[in-house]
């Protein structure tokens, strides 16, 4: 699956196609490292709660990321889809990166 150019246009799309991309990277990084709720990622990243859940809700319905738990409770993780293409995420970070 590495190198699926259906992957390539989805992870550029979110992260380099809008405004809210660099954001959405951070978020990434952010519970790829430890697992948050979307209050702790507010406070982690500097953004506003409402930020964070518009966020949250691209990502869940490009299916990056994945919730566990119940309404407070709701622990953020990265989906088995994006662990299967990290590589192709840690590529575009790369390249957005050098490209500032």
């Amino acid at each position: 699956m590495a190198g699926d150019p259906y992957v390539k246009r989805l992870l550029w799309f979110v992260f380099a196609g809008s405004k809210g991309g660099p954001n959405r990277m951070r978020l990434i990084s952010t519970i790829r490292k430890t697992p948050l709720n979307a209050n702790q990622l507010a406070k982690e990243l500097g953004l506003d709660y409402k930020a964070i859940q518009h966020h949250i809700g691209v990502l869940e319905k490009n299916n990056l990321i994945t919730r566990i738990g119940d309404k407070y409770g709701v622990t953020f993780f990265i989906s088995t889809f994006l662990e299967v293409n990290l590589e192709t995420f840690d590529e575009i970070v790369t390249k957005l990166e050098k490209s500032k």
